[in-house]
């Protein structure tokens, strides 16, 4: 059975892409698997390195490998004997042999019990050591009841023990091994009573002051004292039998060991002088025998070098389950056991034995080696030279086969003498990868079907006519290969009976294939069959946008899916190339085009779009954005950190990009519109990300060259991306009170970015218009004080030549005209873009009117050349390196970057105790948690602080929304200066908009690399927030810890079932024990001559065992659901504060891929729909589609989700907003900017009315300010933006109005 699971966990793994490091599975032996516990703290296990005890180290490729964690004990175990149960001497385990050996630490105290068990499964009639297997070779058994968990302990509560199991792999031994590792049973707390020479004294005054005749004469005891003489604690019972068994006995037995390493701990001299002297006996010797290592064949070098010292021992040996001193046999023994259990990393451990033979200079080795060679196998380090002399990286993961197979055509057509050598090389990376492709390309033959298509990189299902493609890719990369290739079309043309393929092969002509529905699907990626048009449509567009040479092969498998489906979406798309919608524009949203890996970006602004306060302070940004001169004198605190003036006018910037994205959403008649990358890259990069890129490219070693001068190249920073940043970057230099240069103090101003360049001044004087002065450091103490002005103000300098553009405002871009005519817009244009000439000269004249005079001394070199500006074309396409860097940015990073610019734009509606500023934003989005954290001497320490959104897990499992908010709030124990402390958190201000985080990705310990978790997480209509808001009501107090006490009532429950439930059998307890006794009752039959007896009492006591447990399991069913409905319905009636679910975001993939979309509520049309980028549609059945659980590997899982206070429902949320301006009786068409993406001119006209009574209605509802004249045009209604309220401030307090218990 283990070598059948070890084969099946093999297959597994070769089914998936070969990484190139494979996780090691082998063994170790006993000697190695000792050393392994000596160092084994699993307490201490630092989350980057492997399990030293359960795993095999990490592969050495030269680099140092992972460190025990800080303050990890190298043990020195002694045995526990009363508690032990030893082998004989000179007596073989049999298949009834049991053995244990406990032992404790002297240096940590900790306790650990090694037994190895050979009643298990197996023959066991010739258990190791034996003459093939000189030493067990024990591999790690992952089950249910492995690792740390909490223990039952009225001595200690903090108790817990660490269970580890393993198997002998050889198939003739039975020995079961297992480890349980337990912590010391006397606390921190307890010893320092007893060792702690302050705490000794306090306790012994106290005696002696209540006491003072009874301890007359008396003097403070030392430690040393009170471990010896002063404290005698009761021991175990001198009567009982060994082992111990009794928990009494066990305890009192471990805590006598403790105190005596706790007395050997104490100062050399203060021993000598109360005459103690602590023996103990040594457990090596012991762990030896219950293994059956003692005595093993050791190396002759080891006689006079020490091999054990694992600081010297080289990677190699641990890799292979050995140690230094370990003869040449047992070292080919060893690799023998690893390679026969663990097939799949045989490069490596061949490896390991390559370099020990190399190291010890063993012609035994070198010849096992030599042989192995023979045979066919690969040491990793042939893999390496291979991927070396194809100039590949061997640690590419995701390297695919072309790759490879490219580099190798490249080499060979470079150097075509060196051919041979290069296909053996090929052939060990194909051999590695176990791919047949790469090894047939290697031999150069094509004999089958199946090597015809590999060799011609082509799937199964690959249609006839794409074959004919891929054969004159292949001829065309290499001539020679022409008959081979042909030679391969004739084998698929037979296998599939194809009269396509053998026509083109006699007459080389290809007539039209169609594509059937199955290969349709295929060919687009599309594993569901009933997903709707919108995705297939989208799914599409993502296919054309990455391989355009394919387009036409694409639209055949959308032609195919559509005929099949009847879809007249999909056929208007084919014939129109655009997505129908059954949908009025004006009574429907707009879809957001991908511009490159942005679909979470677009469902991001969706959401945004939809929130009617955020809207409107987009729309009307300019009634609150900060003016210029309160930036200049800003100490803004935003995040609980200082906000610059740079970053405000980026977030100025973010919040201009913005509302001409809003304003396009309401006004355009198209189905979509496209964002601007300027909007992306804000968006998706933060201010901190951004002067970090900068700054690399000053520091970067491969800059780019700016220029010569003297022929000597000037090496500097890559400009700025973007060509709107108009700050000059000058490092700010302050006067300290001693005249020195003292940096900027945090109460000035904290800002985020880091200063670029030294200084860079305009001579307005002596300098023309292209040159500049760069200013020395000396030169630069004599001018302080004339540069301190321009200094103070950099922030505020005008742009430089052309790094000058407009801030985009909505004075300078194109504004709703009362009469829309084409002359109208030529003079709009005009005004709004100047001709470049103009631009200059404006610029030039602004610079030298609002830069003071300041005379420099003449240069004492000539001024360098101005460097070269980056292209439109270089700009735009760094820009648009930077969304696709953003794109990969962490969901809640983007978030936190889009409330921050938010609030960076936006003035302050006050400010609180700690300076943080209060707003609209913070007002909407923000709660403050505040947490409870009591320590050991019952104190209790609160923290409030704000936060944008509820962070639950589901990682562990499936779970619904109450249980995953449990998890954020519940009681939970935290370390705390070395020890753990029960801290609970609760909600102290309710946002009016709840936004809730569900992290899903996690580290994976035994691939290294983070994956995503797709458990299932159940949505709820409505949420109440009740029980988990901050109160002082004893009951809701009451509930809360009852509530804690039944879950962890509930999870024992739980892992008891799982005890009885779970074996290696894939059957349960009470099914195993009553399968043991049908095959004991069955053995009396098997041979009539020499029956083989079994007591019936046996046969009886194992009915009557499977019985109870049977009612066990029963009644933990009964416990369990009792307990999980006391959970579920502790709260069920607390409904005072109702929260709705307004938007779910949707990820499709895996944790480094996929795809974003989102599902928004309307609730004033009680509809669901779906936002996938450029198409929104409605959701048939959102029981099934948003609350339903999908079963596929890849399914769609909530990300983000938003719930909104119900009473405010109405007025926070209005999904549909469109103001068509086509609709105007004199509107002129859409002008799209090059990109054709949204900046849209908007033409309406003056004197259009229609719907202004709704608008009258909708604009004074939020202004606060009265009615406005019905007859008032639009412009007039709108000024600025066209939209909103132009005048008035919607008062956050006013309007956020509820529950009067909750602050909002």
């Amino acid at each position: 059975m283990r070598q059948a699971t070890s084969a099946v966990s093999q297959g597994d793994a070769r089914s998936h892409t070969k990484t190139m490091t494979s996780p090691l599975h082998g063994g170790k032996t006993p000697p190695r698997f000792l050393r392994d516990l000596s160092r084994y703290n699993p307490h201490k296990i630092p989350s980057s390195a492997y399990n030293v005890l359960t795993q095999l180290s990490l592969q050495y490729e030269g680099s140092e490998l992972p460190r025990p964690k800080k303050g990890s004990c190298h043990h020195k175990w002694a045995l526990k004997l009363n508690q032990s149960t030893l082998p004989e001497l000179d007596v073989r385990p049999g298949y009834s042999s049991f053995y244990n050996a406990a032992a404790y630490c002297t240096s940590c105290r900790c306790h650990v019990d090694l037994s190895v068990d050979y009643r298990g499964e197996g023959p066991g009639v010739l258990p190791c050591p034996k003459e093939d297997a000189p030493l067990h070779h024990f591999v790690y058994q992952s089950n249910a009841f492995n690792g740390r968990r909490a223990i039952k302990d009225s001595f200690n509560s903090g108790q817990w023990v660490d269970i580890q199991h393993f198997q002998c792999s050889s198939l003739s031994c039975s020995a079961r091994l297992t480890t349980r590792f337990r912590p010391p049973r006397l606390t921190k707390e307890w010893t320092a009573l007893l060792v702690d020479p302050s705490l000794i004294q306090q306790r012994a005054q106290k005696v002696m002051e209540d006491e003072p005749a009874r301890f007359e004469g008396h003097s403070v005891p030392s430690p040393i004292n009170v471990l010896e003489d002063d404290w005698m604690p009761p021991r175990p019972d001198a009567q009982a039998t060994t082992p111990f068994t009794n928990p009494v006995n066990l305890l009192l037995d471990d805590v006598d060991k403790e105190l005596l390493v706790l007395l050997d701990q104490q100062p050399e001299n203060e021993k000598r002088m109360a005459k103690v002297y602590f023996s103990s006996t040594l457990a090596s010797v012991d762990f030896e025998r219950i293994l059956g290592s003692r005595g093993y064949k050791k190396s002759a070098a080891s006689r006079t070098v020490d091999l054990t010292n694992e600081d010297e021992e080289h990677p190699f040996y641990a890799g292979l389950g050995a140690i230094g001193d370990f003869h040449d046999d047992l070292l080919s023994f060893a690799y023998d056991r690893q390679i026969e259990y663990d097939p799949q990393n045989t490069p490596y451990y061949l490896e390991c034995l390559q370099g020990i033979a190399a190291g010890r200079g063993s012609e035994e080795l070198e010849v096992k080696v030599a042989v192995e060679a023979s045979s066919g196998k690969i040491s990793l380090k042939d893999v390496r030279e291979a991927y070396q002399s194809f100039g590949l990286e061997f640690h590419s993961e995701h390297m695919e086969d072309d790759n490879i197979i490219g580099s190798f055509q490249a080499r060979v057509a470079d150097s075509p003498k060196q051919e041979a050598e290069l296909r053996r090389a090929l052939h060990v990376i194909g051999q590695h990868r176990s791919s047949e492709r790469i090894q047939q390309i290697a031999a150069n033959s094509v004999t089958t079907y199946e090597q015809a298509l590999a060799w011609l990189n082509a799937p199964e299902d690959t249609d006839d006519s794409f074959l004919i493609s891929m054969y004159s890719v292949k001829v065309s990369e290499n001539p020679s290969n022409q008959e081979l290739a042909r030679h391969a079309i004739a084998l698929i043309a037979q296998r599939r009976n194809s009269n396509v393929l053998r026509l083109w092969l006699e007459t080389g002509r290809l007539g039209e294939v169609e594509m059937d529905t199955g290969q349709a699907y295929a060919r687009l990626g599309i594993d569901d069959r009933t997903v709707d048009d919108d995705t297939i449509l989208q799914i599409y567009s993502l296919r054309a946008q990455d391989t355009p040479s394919q387009i036409d092969e694409l639209k055949r498998a959308l032609t195919a899916i559509a005929k099949s489906k009847e879809s007249h979406v999909l056929q208007n798309f084919l014939s129109t190339g655009m997505a129908t919608s059954e949908h009025s524009p004006a009574q429907w949203p707009v879809g957001l085009g991908n511009i490159g890996n942005t679909c979470y970006l677009n469902s991001l602004l969706q959401f945004y779009f939809t929130i009617k306060p955020l809207r409107d302070l987009v729309l009307n940004f300019d009634n609150y954005k900060m003016q210029p001169e309160d930036i200049a004198s800003n100490k803004k605190q935003v995040g609980s950190r200082r906000v610059s003036p740079t970053e405000i006018e980026r977030a100025q910037r973010f919040m201009y990009e913005l509302q001409k994205l809003f304003q396009s959403m309401i006004a355009v008649p198209r189905a979509q519109v496209v964002p601007e990358q300027e909007l992306a890259r804000l968006t998706l990069i933060s201010s901190i990300t951004e002067v970090e890129k900068r700054r690399q490219s000053m520091l970067s070693s491969d800059r780019p060259t700016l220029g010569y001068i003297h022929g000597t190249p000037i090496q500097g920073p890559l400009p700025p991306p973007m060509p709107q940043d108009t700050n000059i970057d000058i490092e700010r230099s302050h006067d300290g009170p001693d005249g020195g240069n003292n940096a900027t103090s945090h109460d000035d101003e904290v800002s985020s970015e880091g200063t670029l360049v030294d200084a860079l001044i305009p001579h307005t004087e002596t300098m023309g218009d292209n040159d500049f002065m760069i200013v020395d450091s000396d030169e630069k103490q004599q001018q302080q004080q004339q540069q301190q002005q321009i200094l103070d103000n950099k922030e505020n300098l005008p742009p430089i030549k052309e790094y000058f553009k407009r801030p985009s405002t909505p004075e300078n871009h194109l504004k709703p005209l009362g009469e829309a005519s084409p002359s109208r817009v030529n003079e709009q244009q005009q005004r709004a873009e100047p001709t470049r000439e103009s631009d200059t000269d404006h610029e030039m004249s602004m610079l030298k009117e609002n830069t003071p005079s300041v005379s420099f001394g003449p240069p004492n070199r000539a001024p360098p050349p101005i460097p070269p500006r980056q292209k439109p074309e270089e700009q735009k396409k760094a820009i648009q390196e930077e969304v696709e860097m953003g794109a990969q940015q962490d969901v809640g990073e983007v978030i936190g970057n889009v409330l921050f610019q938010l609030q960076c734009a936006i003035k302050a509606q006050s400010i609180d105790e700690s300076g943080e500023q209060i707003d609209q934003v913070k007002n909407l989005f923000f709660g403050k948690l505040k947490s409870y954290t009591t320590n050991g001497q019952g104190v209790i320490r609160t923290k409030e602080e704000f936060n944008s959104d509820i962070k639950v897990d589901v990682a562990s499992g499936p779970r619904d929304i109450y249980s995953a908010l449990d998890g954020a709030f519940d009681v939970q124990e935290v370390e705390v200066g070395g020890s753990l402390e029960p801290q609970y958190t609760t909600i102290s201000q309710l946002p009016p908009v709840l936004q809730i985080m569900v992290q899903r990705a996690q580290f994976d310990p035994q691939t290294k690399t983070t994956v995503k978790s797709n458990n299932h997480l159940g949505l709820r209509e409505v949420i109440y927030m009740d029980r988990y808001v901050d109160s002082s009501d004893p009951e809701l107090q009451r509930r809360r810890h009852e509530c804690w006490n039944w879950k962890r009532e509930l999870a024992t429950l739980q892992a008891r079932k799982l005890e009885l439930t779970q074996t290696e059998l894939g059957i349960d307890i009470p099914e195993v024990i009553t399968a043991t006794g049908g095959y004991l009752d069955q053995l009396k039959d098997i041979d009539q001559d020499d029956p083989i007896e079994v007591k019936p009492q046996l046969l009886k006591d194992l009915e009557q065992i499977s019985k109870e447990a049977k009612v066990e399991l029963s009644t933990l069913d009964e416990e369990i659901k009792s307990v999980t409905t006391n959970i579920n319905s502790q709260f069920a009636d607390l409904r005072k504060l109702p929260y709705r679910l307004h938007s779910v975001f949707i990820h499709r993939g895996r944790a480094n891929a996929g795809h974003y979309w989102i599902y928004i509520y309307d609730f004033a049309r009680s509809m669901w729909r779906k936002y996938n980028d450029e198409y929104v549609s409605e959701v048939k059945d959102p029981e099934v589609e948003i609350y339903g659980e999908e079963k596929a590997d890849y399914r769609p899982t909530p990300y983000f989700l938003v719930y909104i206070r119900d009473e405010l429902k109405d007025q926070l949320v209005d999904a549909v907003c469109r103001d068509i301006a086509a609709e105007a009786p004199l509107s002129v068409p859409v002008q799209m900017s090059e990109e054709g993406s949204s900046q849209d001119t908007i033409m309406v006209d003056d004197d259009d009315t229609q719907g202004t009574e709704e608008l009258v209605r909708w604009h004074s509802s939020w202004a606060g300010q009265g009615t406005v004249d019905p007859r008032a045009t639009q412009k007039d209604r709108y000024p600025e933006t066209g939209r909103g309220n132009g005048t008035g401030q919607w008062n956050s307090r006013e309007l956020y109005t509820g529950d009067p218990n909750i602050k909002w």
